[in-house]
């Protein structure tokens, strides 16, 4: 057998399964795994200006291809502590990525050494193994084991621990006959699936709900094929928007408190049945309320973790398995009873819920100067194709963008759901870009997050990862100046200040342009609704020129309420006037106002 370093040896596991690209940073600890990279190569590392930015890159990366593994790299003190917040973002959503943290030697690990800290500890309640590795021969194992944990059951972050010293003993190690071990997903029976779809057959306006789980399994194909053989309409989750395109006569719009459609959730209010795939009913869909999302339905849940099922609310009846298991079943017996003429015609309820999303529209065309968030979003569905890849996390833009956007394929929308990281958005939009290097990457990201890790930007410059990134900017951490609606204040959220580099701002504070611009990008600001238009073709034609992020700032009006509500999904606030006309929303998809 081969001898090498056990550093060496996970390199190798890395490249046979399947890792190509890496974000991270050195450090001493962490040389010796870095040494090998360099040694034994196959790897593109990618050097994050902060590790907390190099764990969001691997999820972008992740989040971007079927199959993706993101792998994140630094040192166990500080840096590992950094990536935390990547490994809950992860976890909540159900993204494997990989966390790679060199440690002090074994023999000092309970001697306070220098940045010798007990990351497995720290991380083990967010990923589904934390290990610090304390024999050299158990490396390939670990590394083995961990991507057998992060692609079976429910997905998720693994983090291994290297002490300096394991990562430079020699092992014995033959690569050439390693194999990954089997993944294990839970699979439905035909039985269950038989039993849903006689309750689904009970009903009269049933809806399909396809979570995050449809786009994980890289089943949407089959539940755009499941929802027209029985004709039953789709509500996608957040983190399942692009399950079904938008476009699409079974597409019913997205329901919840905050990033939903006033006809999705006219239209989950009308319905009888519920199945949901892959979702995990949280608590921005279904709202605090649950007696308004649940009462009058019979539900069905299906999802990949235990667990979940009964975990916000019971439902009739639960099935434990991956959506795409799953839905080979549903699309199987549902041709079946179609075949044999079983399947009740649903077409005067889903054309009950294309009636509502044709009408129930919000109203997007504004000329106001300074800009109203609402026309940035039509601006951007008439500039960007079907294929485009949108990146964001958290605020007003986040929600609004959800409520005004087109999403036409799985991946399109790529979104820290449950967590919801400020800062995420930027690093995040590098490692999908990564993962895509020809597609159309665009960002989205309200001032604050965009500052919040601003610096990544050089990551893009310096290892030419084109994208287009829209800061939409109102000086103001908008979605808490909303929230503190309740409290009557608007206290320690402002972001304005008379900056003195830059007056034509007239008080918007940080100067973007100029921040991204040393930072190696280029950048454009708009003023007027009627230039954004011309702004975001330029802005794609410099992505495409000189190969780096482009920014795109547009200045909005300082404080706009967005439609949202405290409590059920009967309840949202619609604080800016409704569509009237079809020209106050000329970029919706099905528009039959007068």
């Amino acid at each position: 057998m081969a001898r090498m370093t056990a550093a060496q040896a996970a390199v190798e596991i890395l490249k046979a399964e399947g890792v190509t690209h890496l974000f991270g940073l050195p450090g001493a600890a962490i040389n010796p795994f870095y040494s090998a990279m360099r040694t034994n190569g196959g790897l593109t590392h990618i050097l994050a200006r902060h590790v907390e930015g190099a764990s969001h890159m691997a999820e972008g990366y992740t989040r971007a291809k079927a199959g993706n593994i993101g792998v994140c790299i630094g040192t166990s003190g500080p840096a590992g502590t950094d990536m935390i917040t990547g490994l809950y973002s992860a976890s909540a959503d159900s993204i494997p990525i990989l966390c790679i943290t060199g440690q002090a030697p074994v023999a000092k690990l309970h001697k306070e050494d220098f940045q010798a800290v007990d990351i497995t500890s720290i991380a083990k309640p967010l990923t589904k193994m934390a290990m610090t590795v304390l024999e050299p021969a158990q490396v390939p194992g670990a590394f083995q084991q961990a991507f057998h944990l992060m692609r079976s059951g429910r997905p998720g972050p693994v983090l291994i621990d290297l002490p300096i010293d394991v990562q430079m003993a020699e092992i014995e190690f033959d690569i050439e006959t390693y194999q990954p071990l089997p993944v294990y997903k839970p699979s439905a029976s035909r039985a269950q699936i038989e039993k849903a779809l006689d309750l689904l057959a009970a009903s009269e306006k049933p809806l399909i709900i396809a979570g995050g789980g449809v786009i994980n399994a890289d089943a949407a194909d089959l539940l755009v094929e499941f929802a027209e053989l029985t004709g039953v309409p789709v509500v996608p989750t957040l983190m399942g928007w692009g399950s079904i395109p938008d476009d699409h006569e079974l597409a019913a719009g997205m329901v919840g408190l905050q990033t939903s459609h006033r006809y999705g959730n006219a239209t989950m209010l009308e319905s009888d049945f519920v199945l949901g795939i892959g979702n995990r009913w949280a608590n921005r869909h279904t709202g605090n309320t649950l007696d308004a999302y649940t009462a009058g339905r019979t539900f069905v849940h299906v999802d990949i973790e235990p667990t979940q099922i009964g975990r916000v609310f019971a439902p009739d009846y639960g099935i434990v398995s991956d959506a795409r298991a799953a839905l080979e079943l549903f699309v199987e017996v549902a041709r079946e009873r179609k075949a044999a003429g079983l399947l009740a015609d649903r077409g005067a309820w889903a054309a009950s819920c294309q009636e509502r999303k044709g009408r129930l529209l919000r109203k997007t065309d504004f000329d106001n100067v300074p800009i109203k968030p609402q026309r940035v979003y039509q601006e951007m569905n008439q500039a960007f194709g079907r294929d485009t890849r949108y990146v964001t996390t958290i605020g007003l833009s986040q929600i609004q963008a959800a409520q005004m956007l087109h999403v036409y394929g799985p991946r399109n929308w790529i979104n820290a759901g449950q967590a919801g990281p400020l800062g995420w958005t930027l690093p995040a939009a590098l490692g999908v870009a990564t993962a895509d290097p020809d597609g159309t990457v665009v960002a989205l990201s309200g001032d604050y997050d965009f500052q919040f890790m601003i610096e990544e930007l050089a990551v893009g410059a310096q290892f030419n990862i084109p994208y287009v990134h829209v800061v939409v900017n109102n000086a103001y951490l908008g979605l808490i100046r909303q929230a503190q609606r309740a409290f009557d204040m608007d206290y320690h959220v402002q972001l304005s200040f008379e900056n003195v580099n830059a007056p034509e701002l007239n008080g918007y504070g940080v100067d973007h342009v100029k921040v991204a611009e040393g930072l190696g990008c280029k950048a454009i600001r708009v003023f007027d609704p009627n230039e954004l238009g011309a702004a975001f073709e330029q802005a794609k034609k410099l992505a495409a020129e000189f190969r780096v992020p482009v920014i795109v700032e547009v200045i909005l009006e300082r404080v706009t309420n967005v439609s949202m509500s405290g409590a059920g999904i009967d309840a949202v606030n619609e604080w800016e006037p409704v569509a009237a006309q079809a020209s106050d929303a000329p970029s919706a998809l099905l528009n039959t106002l007068a």
